[in-house]
């Protein structure tokens, strides 16, 4: 594995290269990206796609990436534009792509901004909260969220945040009217250390999770845009923001194995099924619907 430097404008990305450039075979490279992620998180799925060379990075602020631009917010269109400019540092024209989670909403405004870019995009599970049906009340939870951490620190708001993602169908009277989380329940810690800058808690990737794709745009971008979901998620929040996304673009999801981190495995604390997942990854990005 190589592992670079790009320095931009607002930050300098670090990113990673596993495998020749140009490849091997003259296929493009498969770039995965996430968000909040960072590229370690894509480090089993990558080792279970030996054929491939692949490229993962930081996004600007988090993981070894450092920002110079004075902000502390995450949208996806500067995200979009330090994507561009990745795939441009690799020099192999156009690349496949695997985006999950925040990482899928970049790469949705990066196929709108950049329709060049990419060949085939896999985008797993975005949290786009407002194309659900019940938008309004996905927005309130998330804001709850935040009012939890807020005020009682990263234990208790990651529960809280468990809570509302592991939340079966819309959110309903029922849902709000619920006690609070219980973060020792889940293993978490119960005390304040006094940070409020968690990029999934705090409201700073709120540009993230209430993004609107520009579907217009994307369809008439030459990227094949394939909108997938794990067979776990069912009625859960990035279930459903998976099923409306694809409805949004006049298409079907495509079903993954297991859950939204479906491709981690057990180092992570979250397993889900990588083998299973690199299996079917290999076959969508081949042309399977």
């Amino acid at each position: 594995m190589k592992t670079q430097t790009l320095e931009t404008a607002g930050a300098d990305l670090v990113y990673d290269v596993r495998g020749p450039l140009p490849t091997a075979d003259g296929r493009p490279p498969l770039l995965m990206i996430g968000q909040p992620m960072d590229a370690a998180g894509f480090a089993a799925l990558a080792a279970r796609l030996p054929e491939r060379t692949v490229a993962t990075y930081d996004p600007r602020g988090i993981g070894r990436s450092t920002r110079k631009d004075g902000r502390v917010d995450h949208t996806p269109q500067v995200q979009a534009d330090d994507v561009h400019a990745v795939i441009e540092a690799l020099g192999a024209g156009p690349v496949e792509m695997f985006a999950s989670s925040g990482g899928a909403v970049t790469a949705l405004e990066l196929v709108a901004k950049y329709p060049g870019d990419v060949t085939t995009l896999v985008a797993h599970e975005p949290p786009l909260l407002t194309l659900t049906p019940d938008g309004p009340a996905a927005v309130r939870a998330r804001a709850d969220v935040r009012e939890v951490y807020e005020k009682r620190g990263w234990g208790a708001g990651m529960a809280a945040f468990v809570a509302m993602t592991s939340w079966d169908g819309e959110f309903t009277d029922a849902y709000f009217a619920r006690p609070a989380a219980d973060p020792a329940a889940f293993g978490l810690p119960v005390g304040d250390d006094g940070s409020r800058d968690d990029p999934l808690l705090s409201d700073r990737s709120w540009a993230v999770s209430g993004y609107r794709p520009d579907a217009e745009a994307i369809a008439a971008a030459p990227t094949r845009v394939v909108i997938a979901v794990g067979e776990e998620s069912g009625g859960v929040l990035t279930g459903r923001t998976s099923v409306a996304t694809a409805e949004l673009l006049g298409q079907r999801v495509t079903v993954f194995p297991s859950h939204h981190g479906g491709f981690a495995d057990a180092e992570s604390g979250y397993p889900g099924k990588p083998d299973e997942f690199a299996h079917r990854l290999r076959e969508v990005l081949d042309g399977a619907s």
